[in-house]
């Protein structure tokens, strides 16, 4: 047994790891970058092809007075395209704000003939805000490539473009993230229940396998401290950071400081806390985080990072450490830090709130945190775009956070639905009214474009790390409900799950691939 850990508390100077520096960007001249000067049928220095009626600059830029939009009142394929030369060898970034009635057979931004492989980023839908796609390509010997804006799009589908970049940059081509990542906390549960998965040709595969088969590199398991049916739990967390170990995955460590599910309106304690003073309160959630993330290490799966709660809006352990108890609030979270670093000092403190798009919120939480000085290494947020708005707000509010505090951001929740179909007795949480909300399409290729425009915009955010899929493997199997206590509950998730009805992957499993 290890020796019990004593309590200290240390500033955020201590632990703080600021957001890595973006390798320095050399921009690259490029003809009418925000589309300011030309006819309005072709600006000055593009060239377009295709539909080239459909190609028109209006004003309303995002920067300047005009911007160039792809519509057509009848079905389309445009491009539009300017070629560069006397670039020097190495990868360079395209940088393109874009706005977009989204939905499109293919629409996307790119790079091609660069001497490399041909690099795209898809436009996603997002209404009337802008947002902003990168991606890089190889430029070779020849030293020319070819900036490319493409639609192909039905009747009254759009596009606007503005403020076209190209710059010599250290990042890798294509549009990479650091983390593409899966929350599989109740695929035990599930399997022991009798749920199978299966590749998209029907063969029975491991989970695990199956989403590291397809570029899924981390995995978020979230931890309970005593739940009644023994799922999450210290003991089956372990066996589920050996199987994503032995898949090649890395591991978030999700803490809820709680016997059941911890979110922003509820953050109840466990019932083995429930009488303890402050003092003993913050002691038992140090000892809990340490013997957790100490587990892991010790058994050779330790965690890349660490969330001090899940959706801590509203603070954690009501009421000593709610919203409206700061100081309370800080003390926690602090000791959740320290027992992160004591524990397994190589693992980042993640602080991650709700409501991805709420940047007004957002700002005021973390200027309270920072204030009383909590440690911390990466924000995260959730965000549901049927639920917390536009992908342009969760874009402005990454950008925002990371620069204000410094920090990196990722997206830890995220997830649409395929279908509206019911699979079980538990009424669905994604409906029609939901995926009207959401903008695509409850199929397949729904699910599949709207977990490709998160990733895409998220990887437009400057030093992003990542997206999260919040439990993919969660389909519905009877006695494997959502309720720890009570084993007649159903699901009311299976139709967002990258799974079928009869365990088949989905489409949108493979679009992490492309990341």
């Amino acid at each position: 047994m290890h020796r019990r850990p004593v309590l200290v508390l240390f500033t955020a100077a201590a632990v703080a790891l600021s957001a890595a520096a973006p390798a320095a960007a050399l921009d690259v001249p490029l003809a009418n970058p925000g589309f300011e000067s030309g006819a309005d049928q072709e600006p000055a220095g593009w060239t377009e092809t295709g539909a080239r009626t459909a190609g028109f600059t209006e004003a309303g830029g995002h920067t300047g007075t005009t911007h160039l939009t792809h519509y057509a009142g009848t079905a389309y394929r445009i491009t539009t395209s300017q070629t560069v030369t006397g670039l020097a060898r190495g990868n360079h970034t395209l940088s393109v704000r874009v706005r977009s009635a989204g939905n499109q057979p293919d629409a996307y931004v790119g790079l091609r003939d660069c001497g490399g492989a041909d690099q795209r980023a898809a436009v996603p839908r997002t209404g009337a805000e802008w947002v902003r796609l990168a991606v890089t390509a190889r430029v070779g010997a020849g030293g020319r490539c070819t900036v490319t804006l493409h639609s192909d799009a039905e009747a009254g589908q759009w596009t606007n473009f503005d403020d076209v970049r190209l710059a010599a940059t250290g990042s890798a081509p294509g549009t990479p993230l650091a983390i593409t990542g899966a929350d599989v906390s109740h695929v035990s549960k599930n399997e022991a229940y009798g749920a199978v998965y299966r590749g998209p040709g029907g063969a029975r595969r491991d989970p695990f396998r199956l989403l590291a088969a397809n570029h899924v590199d981390h995995i978020r398991l979230k931890v309970w401290v005593d739940p009644p049916d023994g799922y999450s739990d210290l003991d089956d967390v372990l066996a589920k950071a050996r199987r994503a170990h032995a898949a090649g995955q890395e591991l978030l460590i999700d803490f809820h400081y709680s016997d059941a599910w911890a979110d922003p309106g509820k953050q109840n304690k466990p019932a083995a806390w429930a009488g303890l003073d402050f003092a003993g309160l913050r002691q038992a959630l140090y000892d809990h985080t340490y013997a957790t993330l100490h587990a892991l290490r010790r058994q050779g799966t330790p965690a890349d990072l660490a969330q001090i709660g899940n959706e801590i809006n509203g603070g954690l352990l009501w009421p000593d450490g709610r919203w409206d108890n700061w100081d309370g609030l800080a003390a926690l979270l602090t000791a959740g830090s320290t027992a992160v670093k004591a524990a397994s000092p190589r693992t980042r403190v993640v602080l991650h709130l709700a409501e991805g798009g709420d940047n007004a919120g957002h700002r005021w939480w973390f200027d309270q945190a920072t204030t009383r000085g909590v440690p911390f290494d990466v924000i995260a947020v959730s965000h549901y775009v049927y639920w917390h708005g536009s992908l342009g707000a969760l874009q402005a509010n990454l950008i925002d956070l990371s620069t204000r505090y410094g920090r990196p951001v990722l997206v830890a929740e995220t997830a649409y639905g395929f279908t509206t179909a019911e699979n079980d007795h538990q009424a669905n949480i994604f409906n029609a009214g939901l995926a009207e909300a959401g903008g695509h399409p409850a199929t397949p290729r729904g699910q599949a474009d709207a977990l490709r425009d998160i990733l895409t915009v998220v990887a437009g955010v400057p030093g992003a790390l990542g997206v999260f899929y919040w439990e993919p493997t969660w389909t519905a199997v009877p006695g494997a409900g959502w309720d720890p206590a009570d084993p007649a509950s159903g699901d009311g998730w299976e139709n967002q799950a990258l799974f079928d009805y009869r365990g088949y992957a989905l489409p949108a499993l493979a679009v992490f691939r492309r990341f």
